[in-house]
């Protein structure tokens, strides 16, 4: 059954024919009963004919088939044919248009709906009958028509709301993959910053050491171990932080352990510190205000911020360069200002975003500030050197 509903679907027209033989079959049948002339009886079979093709046709071209519908209508009284069982075509093109057509077309049927049935008793009225007998048989033969095109119409709605429905979700599916691949994007995005920050901080540290501890290699062998021991925690504190990155891409896999090293936060930035100045850098690091709980967001910003711009002023401040880094607790608010005193040639370059490997530094501070919706400030001081000051609202940006 399910195979015959799916063939009677691909084929309407087939189905539409075969009830048109078969209306034309029981039209021959009153025609040959019927008592008439040779002349109308021929007119009569083409109007039959006329009235089948209306029925095989009505879902290739229904606004068409309408007009010839009345047009045999019209044959029909001016060859006094009476009404006849093929004038259900006239029923079922109602119908089809006022499913399948446009909105004057619908009202158009709906009109002859209302008119058919008036037309054909001023035209064969009943003679033993009053005129008010008349006009209620008119009134209940106009109410199959009538109700023809209200089910067509309702259907047609119907349907439209149904394709209303099926286009807002493929609409609504088609959002939803831009939203998952600007999800992806941005969170590619998040790890590229994670990433760029956790290696070029930490490996300048390693090459930093590395250089000198190949340089005192034999006059201070002390001075050589310390190098090793800061490259060799430098090193580890650098894959545990790249393991927590490319883990969120390995979340779920068969026999993997999903323990991950915590985020970097503000208590860490004197760790950070102590690295640094351990490299070489002397760093001066204080805090202003009560410390106090932080969210992560703003926590982390602030890490990255201060590790960049030590980073940053260990490339390209120069000889002899030095740092400060003040912490500054405000009621509202978390602020950072990190400060050297470098003439190093590059830094022009990198205030430009030329000498950062694609100006990926300052850029990455700008989109860390701005997510958490705190600003930023970075430029030269005046009399050398390079400042970057951010402020990081403590509430969430809605």
């Amino acid at each position: 059954m399910q195979r015959l509903y799916e063939f009677l679907r691909r084929h309407p027209t087939g189905v539409d024919t075969f009830w048109a033989v078969l209306l034309v079959g029981f039209g021959f049948l009153w025609l040959s009963e019927a008592s008439m002339g040779r002349g109308p009886r021929a007119v009569g079979v083409l109007i039959i004919l006329a009235l089948g093709a209306t029925i095989a046709l009505r879902r290739r071209a229904p606004e068409k088939m309408l007009v010839l519908a009345i047009l045999c209508g019209l044959a029909q009284m001016a060859t006094n044919l009476k009404p006849n069982p093929t004038d259900f075509a006239m029923l079922v093109i109602v119908y089809t248009v006022a499913v399948t057509s446009s909105r004057p077309a619908s009202r158009f049927a709906l009109a002859m709906a209302f008119g058919a049935a008036p037309l054909a008793t001023l035209r064969w009225p009943h003679s033993q009958q009053g005129w008010w007998e008349d006009v209620v048989s008119a009134v209940f033969v106009s109410i199959p028509f009538v109700l023809a095109w209200v089910l067509g119409d309702s259907i047609r709605t119907r349907r439209a709301y149904y394709a209303q429905l099926e286009e807002r979700a493929a609409r609504l599916e088609k959002e939803r993959e831009a939203q998952s691949k600007v999800a992806v994007a941005a969170e590619r995005a998040r790890i590229a910053r994670e990433l760029h920050d956790v290696v070029a901080h930490n490996v300048s540290v390693m090459v930093v050491q590395a250089d000198g501890a190949a340089y005192v290699l034999d006059s201070s062998p002390e001075q050589t171990r310390q190098a090793l021991e800061t490259i060799s925690g430098t090193g580890r504190q650098a894959l545990a932080e790249m393991r927590r990155l490319l883990g969120v891409l390995r979340t779920g896999e068969p026999g993997e352990e999903n323990e991950y090293v915590p985020q970097p936060d503000v208590e860490q930035i004197d760790e950070l510190v102590e690295q640094v100045r351990g490299a070489g850098l002397p760093v001066d690091f204080k805090v202003v205000g009560s410390p106090r709980q932080l969210p992560s967001g703003v926590e982390l910003t602030a890490y990255r911020i201060v590790q960049e711009a030590l980073t940053n002023t260990r490339k390209h401040g120069g000889p002899d360069v030095g740092a400060s880094v003040r912490l500054t607790y405000f009621d509202d608010g978390l602020g950072l200002l990190v400060e050297d005193d470098g003439r190093g040639a590059q830094r022009e370059m990198y205030q430009d975003g030329g000498a950062d490997g694609s100006g990926h530094g300052l850029i990455g501070m700008r989109e860390r500030v701005g997510m958490v919706g705190g600003t930023l400030d970075a430029g030269p001081r005046p009399g050398g050197g390079f400042r970057i000051s951010a402020l990081l609202p403590l509430k969430p940006v809605r």
